[in-house]
């Protein structure tokens, strides 16, 4: 078989065409440590947001001081302030369902609270599966 300059080209420009535009792939995630995130969404009562805020970011400072703490980010819905919502990141599941749950700031909180939110929160665990940041 006689090979041209187009056949050649072709080849070419169609086995770039497949290396170069792979679709992008996952990040393979490690299962173990850091791969406890935890959301934690609140709703203050009327005219209480603020008070929450200042009993969170109280709480949150003494949460930092704990082992298998990584970081929490606190979020307030720009709509309605008196949803607010933590993104917490933890290396021990155990520990966070065990001893973090009955450290004593955490339980003064759950009793304060009672003052300036609605109810208790909704709390839901997850684990990573991919992760597409940029650095």
């Amino acid at each position: 078989m006689k090979l041209t300059l187009t056949t050649i080209l072709l080849a070419a420009v169609t086995a770039f065409l497949f290396t170069g535009c792979e679709k992008e792939k996952t990040v393979p995630v490690d299962d173990g440590k850091n791969n406890l995130f935890v959301l934690v969404k609140y709703k203050a009562r009327p005219g209480k947001h603020e008070e929450a805020l200042s009993a969170l970011n109280s709480l949150i400072l003494e949460v930092k001081k704990e082992p298998n703490f990584v970081n929490i980010k606190l979020f307030v819905d720009p709509a309605d302030p008196t949803n607010i919502l933590l993104y917490e990141q933890w290396t021990d599941k155990t520990y966070y369902n065990g001893e973090h749950m009955n450290t004593a700031h955490l339980q003064k909180f759950m009793v304060d609270s009672r003052e300036f939110l609605a109810g208790p929160p909704d709390i839901s665990s997850w684990r990573l599966n991919g992760d597409y940041s940029t650095h």
